[in-house]
C-alpha cells in the first residue's frame, strides 16, 4: 500500500498511504527519521522521503559514510555525501515497500501529470547453494506519464565528510576516487549527472554504486554474476538488464525467506518489516550484528547523546537472536554464535567485551568526526565507542541465553549438543564470580559503577540455562550443580534488590531508585509475572517511568543530565510484562501495542527513543532491540 502524508507530519500514524507535498527540490523539510531501510547484509543505506539516499557507508556498515547527508546540518548535504534523484516540477511524492522485501519504490509527479518510478534495493540473491550480497546499492528510475525530466545528484564523500572525491568520467560509468575506489555504473548520460544537468526519463535508467571491482563484476559482460543475471534475449543496454535481473533475484530471495518464518496472522506485516529490518542487521560475511545501522543521532534535542551504534553488542545481539527464532529463524543465531564464540576463543574462551566490530576486533576508539556538523545540527558525530571499555556483567548470561533457540529447537538442523554446553559453561563461571561485582550497567553509564540488577539477574540467567541445557543433554550432575549455583545467585538478588520501602525491585542492589529493566524478569524466568514482588514492581514503575504512554528507563540525574525522552524498548518490556500478567492486564498490553506500532515512522521502522508528548523518534535508526520488541510482543499477544 503506498503511505499517503503531507511532509509536515509526525511520525505517528500507521504505515498506510503517504503522499509528500513539495514545493521545493531541495532542503524541503530539516532532517527527519522519516526514512526507509534497504540492505542485503553487506552495506545499508537510509533513503529519505523524496527519494535521497541520505545514509550508506562502504564498503560495509561501518565504514566511512559516503552518503552522510543525514549528519551534515542543514546546508551541507552536498558535502557530506548524497544521492539524489530530483524529478523536475516535483509536486508530490508517494514511498512504499514491496511486499515481503526491503526494496523500495518511489514515485514521484509533477504539475503536468508527467511522473518517475524508483526502485531502489541492495542485491541479496542466491547463487550456487551461496548468498551473494555485494555491497552495491542499485536505483532504477522509469517513467510513469508524461514527459519527465530529472537531475540526478551524486557527490560522494570521504574521510567523514571532510573531502570531496574526484572524479573520471568513462563510457557508462563515473568513477570516483578515495582510499577506496568507488564507481556509478549508469546508462543515462554521465556528463549531465557530473553537470547536474536536467536530463529527459523516456527508458529506465539504471544506477548501480558501489566499490569499483563489484560494480564492474556486476555490470560488465562475461563478469562473475553476468551468466545468472542477464536475461535472455536481452537489450544491448546491459547495466539495465543486470539491473533488472537482480531485482528479481532479491525479490524472490526474500519473499523465500519470509516464507519459512512462522508469522502469527495479527500484526502479520508489522511482524514481517521488523524481522526484514532486523535480517538486514546481520552482517553476512562474519554473523555479527550491528545495534543500528548509524550513528550519532541524538536520543533528545541538543542532548550530547550521540553515540555510534554500527558495532556489534552482544547483548542487543541476543534481543534479535531470540526474537527471529520466535518465528521459527534459527540460521541467524547459529551464525551469530559462532561469530560469539570465536571472539571468546581469541581471548582464552571465557572473557566478552561490551562491543566487538563486525570483523571481530576491537572497536575504533571514540572520536569525533570534525566535518559532520551532526543530524540538524546537533553534534557531536562520534565514530567508535567508549562503553567497549567498560565493564558489563550481563555479558555472560546473554551469551548463554543466546544458545537458547538451539537447545529449544533439538530437532532443527542446528540442535544444540554436549559440545555447544561445553563452550558455553566458561561463560557461567564468569557469572558466578561477577554476580555481585560493580559494572556499568546495561545502560552503559560512564561515570559510576554499581553492583545492577540486571546485570546481577543475567548472571542468574547463565546458571539457569546451563542446568536446563544440561538437563536437556541428559547430564543430571552438570544440571544439578548448575541448579545450586542459580539458587544461590537468586536468593541474593531477592535478598539485596527487593526494597520493602518502594515495594519493588531496585535499579541496583541496595538502592533506591527504579529501572525499567526489572520488568524482563518474568521473561528470563526469574520470577512469575503475578508473583505479588512483581505486580509491585510494575506498580512502582507506572507510578514513576511511565509517561503517557511510554516507559523511560530510568529518571534519576546520569552523566548527562536527566533523561528527556522514552527509551521504546522498555515500553516493549512493559508491554510483554502486562500480557504475562493476563486478565485486564493483558487487553491494556493489546491496547498500548497498538498505540506503539502507531508511533513507528510511515515505513513501520522505529530509532531507539520517543518524545512521548510530540511521538517524534530520536536516537539511532532503526534501532535492533526496538524492531526485536515487534516481534516479541505480537507474538506474546497473540498466543
Amino acid at each position: 500500500m503506498w503511505h499517503v502524508v503531507p511532509l509536515t507530519c509526525k511520525d505517528v500514524l500507521l504505515p498506510s498511504f503517504c503522499i509528500c507535498l513539495v514545493r521545493d527540490l531541495r532542503h524541503v523539510t530539516s532532517p527527519s527519521l522519516d526514512l526507509a531501510l534497504i540492505g542485503n547484509g553487506a552495506i545499508a543505506a537510509l533513503i529519505d522521503a523524496q527519494g535521497a539516499v541520505v545514509w550508506c557507508c562502504f564498503p560495509r556498515f561501518d565504514g566511512d559514510p559516503v552518503f552522510g547527508a543525514l549528519l551534515a546540518g542543514e546546508s551541507q548535504s552536498e558535502r557530506a555525501g548524497v544521492f539524489a534523484i530530483e524529478l523536475v516540477g516535483l509536486e508530490r511524492v508517494e514511498q512504499k515497500y514491496a511486499a515481503d522485501a526491503p526494496v523500495l519504490i518511489t514515485r514521484c509527479y509533477d504539475k503536468k501529470g508527467g511522473g518517475i518510478e524508483i526502485t531502489d534495493f541492495c542485491p541479496r540473491f542466491d547463487k550456487a547453494g551461496k548468498l551473494d550480497c555485494p555491497p552495491v546499492l542499485v536505483r532504477q528510475v522509469r517513467p510513469i506519464g508524461g514527459k519527465p525530466k530529472i537531475v540526478v545528484r551524486v557527490t560522494p564523500s570521504a574521510e567523514l565528510g571532510c573531502t570531496s572525491r574526484p572524479h573520471a568520467l568513462g563510457p557508462g560509468h563515473i568513477s570516483y576516487g578515495g582510499h577506496e575506489a568507488l564507481c556509478l555504473a549508469t546508462n543515462a548520460a554521465t556528463e549531465a549527472i557530473v553537470r547536474k544537468a536536467a536530463m529527459d526519463v523516456r527508458e529506465t535508467l539504471t544506477f548501480v554504486f558501489g566499490p569499483s571491482d563489484q560494480v564492474g563484476i556486476l555490470t560488465t559482460a562475461g563478469g562473475r554474476t553476468s551468466d545468472v543475471t542477464r536475461p535472455k534475449g536481452a537489450a544491448v543496454n546491459h547495466v539495465t538488464s543486470v539491473g533488472a535481473s537482480l531485482l528479481e533475484l532479491t525479490e524472490a530471495h526474500w519473499k523465500s525467506w519470509v516464507s519459512s518464518l512462522r508469522v502469527p496472522a495479527k500484526w502479520r506485516d508489522a511482524i514481517v518489516r521488523a524481522a526484514i529490518t532486523l535480517e538486514l542487521h546481520v552482517h553476512e560475511a562474519t554473523g555479527a550484528i550491528i545495534a543500528s545501522v548509524t550513528t550519532s543521532i541524538p536520543e533528545a534535542p541538543n542532548s550530547t547523546r550521540n553515540w555510534d551504534y554500527r558495532y556489534c553488542w552482544p547483548r542487543d545481539a541476543c534481543f534479535v537472536v531470540n526474537a527471529l527464532s520466535r518465528i521459527g529463524e534459527f540460521p541467524t543465531t547459529k551464525r551469530y554464535l559462532d561469530f560469539l564464540l570465536a571472539r571468546a576463543a581469541a581471548a582464552g574462551g571465557d572473557e566478552l567485551v561490551p562491543m566487538y566490530a563486525i570483523t571481530g576486533g576491537p572497536i575504533p576508539d571514540e572520536r569525533v568526526a570534525e566535518c559532520l556538523a551532526g543530524y540538524r545540527g546537533m553534534g557531536p558525530v562520534r565514530v567508535g565507542n567508549k562503553a567497549s571499555e567498560q565493564r558489563q556483567n550481563d555479558l555472560y548470561g546473554e551469551a548463554v541465553l543466546s544458545a537458547e533457540p538451539l537447545f529449544r529447537d533439538s530437532q532443527g538442523r542446528w540442535p544444540g549438543d554436549e559440545a555447544l554446553f561445553a563452550l558455553l559453561e566458561p561463560f557461567g563461571h564468569q557469572a558466578v564470580r561477577l554476580h555481585e561485582v560493580p559494572d556499568a550497567g546495561l545502560w552503559e553509564l560512564r561515570g559510576a559503577q554499581r553492583v545492577h540488577t540486571f546485570s546481577s539477574t543475567m548472571c542468574w540467567v547463565a546458571c539457569d540455562r546451563l542446568s536446563k541445557y544440561a538437563a536437556h543433554l541428559g547430564l543430571a550432575d552438570l544440571a544439578e550443580d548448575w541448579r545450586f549455583r542459580a539458587e544461590a545467585i537468586h536468593e541474593v538478588i531477592l535478598q539485596r534488590s527487593w526494597n520493602a520501602k518502594l515495594n519493588a525491585f531496585t535499579a541496583t542492589m541496595d538502592g533506591d531508585s527504579l529501572d525499567a529493566s526489572v520488568l524482563l524478569m518474568p521473561r528470563l524466568g526469574f520470577i512469575e509475572a503475578n508473583d505479588p514482588r512483581f505486580v509491585g514492581t510494575v506498580t512502582a514503575i507506572e507510578r514513576q517511568l511511565k509517561h503517557g504512554d511510554f516507559v523511560y528507563r530510568y529518571v534519576e540525574r546520569d552523566d548527562f543530565g536527566f533523561p528527556e525522552n522514552a527509551f521504546l524498548v522498555c515500553t516493549f518490556w512493559y508491554i510483554e510484562a502486562l500480557a504475562a500478567m493476563g486478565g485486564k492486564r493483558r487487553e491494556e498490553a493489546r491496547v498500548l501495542y497498538e498505540k506503539v506500532l502507531a508511533a513507528r515512522n510511515r515505513h513501520g521502522l522505529l530509532a531507539e527513543d520517543l518524545d512521548p508528548r510530540t511521538l517524534e523518534q530520536w536516537g539511532n535508526f532503526p534501532q535492533t532491540y526496538c524492531m526485536a520488541g515487534i516481534i516479541d510482543c505480537g507474538v506474546a499477544l497473540a498466543e
